[in-house]
């Protein structure tokens, strides 16, 4: 373990001690998050240490939580007790003995295991004026001193506690197999034949930064003529909270010069390549959850096992191949229309050395329809109850919060309406 992570509490009580803050998201398992508590018994006046970890949806600042609003969903958070100790001794990893070595005797170690269906760390983009954390799923370890774990009378103050955010993060799995294919033949005004287009993806996942080869076949048939061809790439913001709402942002565009005449083929393959440094000033666009100033990259693409409940962020993407297609004439572009069909692509960081996954056909699924099952509320989560008049102070999209905010207006009206 060559770096450990501390955060310490105003008062010097407590320290909270963590060998990484990067854990691993195998689909079907998560990473065991591990840690070490520094506690002074003199200094607890008869209270206990705590350590919770919490996977949250934030969509506001902290700064707004004065005013009695709390921007910010616990998707879920699990809390143990670890001064003064509860239970026997467990087996311990490599990485807890270097802990409690370091720490010395008064370090108390705790554990979490995190389920496969919380989101990845992601946040949204902010915009130019934006200031403070970013919307979006963190993940947040805290430490704290109190008389009972969740006594919400009790007022725990800032001195009292430390805290470090950590990230659940998807590598790009070893094997990579053929992109996917799509085809569409269309017919059009005063043509008795079709066009018909096939595009396909040389493989199915590609790293970040790397250009996107995107193989198009052209058969045109009529006696119009394909003016050009257009290819992008969509993110396509899955936010599920009280329902699912996807939002399209294009992060990458680029015309393409070639023209197919009447009565003739064409094939070539074509190279677009999506960045996040050329899409920096697009607010609510999805990037890689990072710590501190750390650089980052767009979201990468959500892996689950597809029957898998998930809420929070869910990301994927679709390369979209569109024709424009045109006749000479005195009615030209009036009988010209698209052709237009879509790619689904996995776009995702490579793994790291000595570290190996499997894609099964449920997790590529899954993330080429983009789509996941909404996770039930639990009883212990508050309602979201916000006016739209303050969505002013949000710093979420503001298309995003309005659809928010009708959703959660008309599930409250069905169910009147079904009283």
């Amino acid at each position: 373990m060559s770096k450990v992570f501390k955060k310490t509490s105003g008062n010097g009580t407590i320290a909270l001690y963590l060998g990484k803050r990067d854990f691993v998201d195998n689909v079907d398992s998560v990473e065991l998050v591990e840690g070490v508590v520094k506690v002074d018994p003199s200094g607890l006046n008869n209270r206990k240490v705590y350590v919770y970890l919490a996977c949250a949806f934030r969509y506001g600042s902290d700064d707004l939580d004065v005013i009695g609003l709390t921007f910010r969903r616990d998707i879920w958070l699990h809390c143990v007790q670890v001064y003064p100790p509860t239970g026997g001794s467990e087996a311990k990893s490599p990485m807890m003995e270097s802990l409690l070595k370091k720490v010395g005797e008064q370090g108390h170690a705790f554990s979490f295991q995190m389920p496969p269906n919380l989101p990845c760390s992601v946040s949204l983009q902010p915009g130019l004026n934006d200031s403070g954390k970013a919307c979006g799923v963190d993940f947040e370890i805290k430490a704290y001193i109190a008389n009972a774990p969740d006594n919400p009378d009790e007022v725990i103050q800032k001195k009292d506690t430390c805290r470090l955010m950590i990230r659940k993060i998807q590598f790009a799995p070893a094997d990579n197999k053929a992109g996917a294919k799509a085809d569409l033949s269309k017919q059009f005004m005063m043509s008795d034949k079709p066009v018909h287009l096939e595009a396909s993806l040389e493989k199915e996942v590609y790293y970040h930064g790397d250009p996107i080869t995107v193989k198009v076949q052209i058969n045109n048939e009529t006696n119009k003529t394909v003016k050009k061809i257009k290819i992008s790439v969509n993110q396509l913001t899955s936010v599920v909270l009280y329902s699912s709402d996807t939002y399209v942002k294009e992060v990458c565009a680029q015309e393409f010069g070639e023209t197919v005449n009447a009565i003739s083929t064409f094939e070539k393959s074509f190279q677009v390549t999506p960045l996040l440094a050329n899409n920096k000033e697009k607010r609510g666009l999805a990037v890689d959850g990072r710590l501190k100033d750390q650089d980052t990259n767009l979201a990468s693409t959500t892996l689950s096992q597809g029957e898998k409940e998930m809420q929070g962020i869910i990301i994927s993407y679709k390369v979209k191949v569109t024709l424009t297609v045109s006749s000479g004439g005195l009615l030209g572009g009036l009988t010209g229309r698209d052709v237009v069909v879509e790619l689904p692509v996995t776009l995702m960081s490579p793994k790291p050395a000595g570290q190996i996954s499997q894609l099964t056909p449920r997790m590529v699924e899954a993330a080429s329809q983009g789509k996941s099952s909404l996770m039930h509320r639990t009883q212990n989560t508050k309602e979201l109850i916000i006016s739209k008049e303050e969505h002013k102070m949000l710093k979420f999209p503001l298309y995003i919060f309005n659809s928010i905010i009708n959703n959660y207006e008309n599930s409250i009206t069905e169910g009147q309406k079904s009283v």
